[in-house]
């Protein structure tokens, strides 16, 4: 059974997505937040395995709670976000988000969310990774971070990373590397190990940060 915390500050909001998720058998809604303190709170005291959590909140905002429950080793988080390319998704998967959803997804898209992040996986398809993390890496340039940060990956590490970042799924990057899909998760798991990162989300955050990927300009 997974364990859900809905935080958003419009009640219709939180209603809606409670309602959908009470539909599936191995979903349970324990708890639901009108800001981003509280959402902090009622993980800190029921313990919802995922999180759907609105960017905008009043008291504390959804990028500050996700950041307090990261670092707490609290539950995974899905973001909240009208647009696609919302500002501050990329502030919100640096802090900790393990993806994003859209307020008008499908029921069935949801339900594939909330199950993909609860198993531990980052919710960005490689459509998404390549469109929106190039974008505001590109646009909202940062200080990068020394790629002596990155000193500690074996080579193949480093380069299972770069070809995270470019929005490969486990499965293209064994191809690319000529290797049996189990040696691709493991090298994963071992540079997610190695860096202090929760998922292939930060992952990708720090590939960029660290100046090993460098963001194109979209074309035209």
């Amino acid at each position: 059974m997974v364990r859900v915390v809905i935080a958003d500050d419009q009640e219709v909001v939180r209603a809606g997505f409670a309602a959908l998720l009470d539909t599936q058998p191995d979903f349970t809604v324990v708890g639901s937040a009108a800001d981003g303190a509280e959402a902090v709170r009622i993980c800190r005291e029921r313990r919802p395995d995922v999180v759907l959590m609105d960017v905008r909140m009043p008291v504390m905002d959804g990028i500050e709670a996700t950041r307090h429950l990261a670092a707490a080793g609290g539950p995974r988080v899905l973001i909240l976000t009208t647009f696609d390319l919302d500002e501050h998704v990329y502030d919100a998967l640096g802090a900790g988000a393990s993806g994003f959803l859209l307020k008008d997804v499908t029921a069935e898209r949801l339900f594939d969310a909330v199950r993909v992040v609860a198993a531990g996986e980052a919710l960005l398809a490689p459509t998404v990774t390549r469109r929106l993390i190039s974008e505001f890496a590109r646009i909202r340039p940062r200080p990068p971070l020394p790629l002596t940060t990155l000193g500690v990956l074996t080579p193949r590490e480093t380069e299972v990373l770069r070809l995270l970042a470019e929005g490969l799924s486990n499965p293209e990057i064994a191809e690319r590397l000529v290797v049996g899909d189990e040696t691709v998760k493991t090298h994963v798991s071992r540079l997610l190990g190695k860096l202090g990162l929760r998922d292939r989300a930060q992952a990708i955050v720090v590939a960029y940060e660290s100046g090993l990927v460098i963001p194109r300009s979209n074309p035209g």
